[in-house]
């Protein structure tokens, strides 16, 4: 049967399509499948030293094992589903967990004891290890408008405790530096920090920046004060002998203006475009953000709709760009109201309520922000740290089954699309399932091995592509 359309209409058509596609693709390349931290860590600059992240972590730990020293006092103490059948007797609680030691690795998933025994190792094995993934040195809330030769100093001094830690491998897989907006009243204030800054590190690391360094630019309202940053940027690039594109930056979405502008639009794809493909995630500033909202201080929690309203604009704005997308930091730190190494059991128990009262806040914004798909927040206390991964690895081992089974069912989709000659052309959805996996990775909630259930090889996980994969099995 002939065709009503000859090919030559046809394929001039397709042409004229194949380049609209390919300029969208390029706008919305999908998810990055780089690493993300969970979290951003902030101190204020003039407390930053070399060990901080160390100390941190050491701090964590021990706050950990005082409130909860074990998995059953931890699942308790959040409340979690099942923890009215947990044991209550010291003795009891030794046995179940020497059974479970012997065990390790030969129990049902969807076991809650498992399940809450598997993510407090996995806690404790974290903070041992790792515990601070990403930490910004922070010149603006962190630190406030000081005198000017205070603030020289600072940026002098920790930039030299910077390198130190380089030197001695103690700083975080991701690190940088907040400095002050560029306001009219800060802007010069902050370009000096940042190039005293940048100048000492480089002077102090013979030119070499840390690992995943990123400027974040705080309280940005209008495209311009970020095209300025990208300038600056390239004229320190060309003082300090650095390639050109080695310094990123991050925006902060703590302003009305940031969500919808002077006409009616939301400038945040304007503002990311204004970095020239530096800009590698925008943050959320919780408290700013709801003060922008004329919220009262009382109300001021992650846990506002305004904010809910803010991420879903962020994510509608910016979602399949690759820009990295942050949530905010939860204002209840969970320090004990009572000091000191003779207390009463009175106080013991008081202090053990406050403790578990905010690790229960911080728990309930971590998870609200991932089921929310915002995959990183901010810490600003090392007593923050047990939630942010007690939040993180149950929401990955609680979801794993369903992702498997969904990565699974899509890779084998790939492979007879493949057999088939056919065009797969739904790479992008395969990557966001693949980088579940990635990020679960990455925070030690599950292990490479644990994946190869997919179908996937571990090579084929390694190179984190999708689109790789599917060139490779084609091959």
């Amino acid at each position: 049967m002939q065709l009503a359309i000859a090919d030559n209409d046809k394929e001039r058509l397709l042409q004229e399509l194949q380049q609209a596609n390919l300029k969208f693709q390029r706008v919305y390349p999908g998810d990055r499948p780089d690493r993300q931290p969970v979290h951003t860590v902030y101190g204020g600059a003039n407390l930053f030293k070399a060990d901080t992240c160390v100390r941190m972590g050491e701090i964590a730990l021990k706050h950990l094992q005082t409130y909860a020293p074990d998995f059953v006092t931890f699942a308790k103490a959040l409340q979690l589903e099942g923890y009215q059948q947990l044991p209550h007797k010291q003795a009891d609680i030794a046995l179940l967990t020497q059974k479970l030691d012997q065990l390790s690795g030969q129990l049902p998933e969807k076991d809650h004891t498992w399940l809450y025994y598997t993510v407090y190792n996995k806690i404790v094995r974290k903070l041992s290890t790792e515990a601070v993934e990403d930490f910004r040195i922070d010149f603006e809330d962190g630190f406030g408008n000081r005198p000017d030769d205070e603030e020289d100093a600072t940026a002098i001094a920790a930039a030299r405790e910077l390198a130190k830690g380089m030197q001695q491998q103690t700083v975080s897989p991701f690190t940088g530096i907040r400095i002050k907006p560029f306001t009219e009243d800060l802007k010069y204030r902050s370009v000096r920090t940042l190039d005293l800054f940048l100048t000492t590190l480089l002077q102090h690391t013979n030119g070499q920046l840390p690992g995943n360094f990123v400027v974040m630019l705080p309280k940005v309202t209008i495209p311009e004060q970020v095209t300025t940053l990208i300038r600056l940027f390239e004229l320190l690039e060309q003082a300090h002998g650095l390639e050109r594109g080695s310094l990123k930056m991050e925006t902060m979405v703590e302003a009305t203006q940031i969500i919808m502008d002077d006409e009616g639009r939301n400038p945040l794809m304007r503002i990311i475009r204004a970095s020239e493909g530096r800009c590698i995630a925008a943050h959320f500033g919780t408290y700013d953000y709801t003060a922008s909202c004329g919220i009262t201080a009382r109300y001021q929690t992650m846990a506002h709709p305004v904010c809910d309203f803010a991420h879903h604009m962020t994510k509608v704005a910016l979602g399949g760009t690759g820009i990295f997308l942050s949530d905010g930091a939860t204002n209840v730190i969970p320090v004990a109201p009572h000091k000191g190494e003779q207390l009463t059991l009175a106080q013991l128990q008081e202090n053990a309520d406050s403790v578990h009262h905010a690790w229960r806040i911080g728990f309930s914004h971590t998870q609200h922000s991932l089921i929310n798909g915002f995959y990183q927040g901010w810490d600003l206390n090392p007593a923050q740290l047990p939630m942010r991964y007690a939040a993180t690895y149950l929401f990955f081992l609680s979801n794993y089954e369903d992702a498997l089974f969904r990565l699974k069912t899509f890779v084998e989709r790939a492979a007879i699309s493949t057999l088939t000659k056919d065009i797969f052309d739904d790479a992008a959805t395969g990557q966001g399932l693949l980088n579940f996996f990635l990020k679960a990775i990455n925070c030690g909630a599950i292990s490479e091995d644990e994946v190869l259930a997919t179908g996937l090889l571990l090579d084929e996980i390694r190179s984190r592509s999708f689109y790789r994969i599917l060139e490779g099995r084609r091959q």
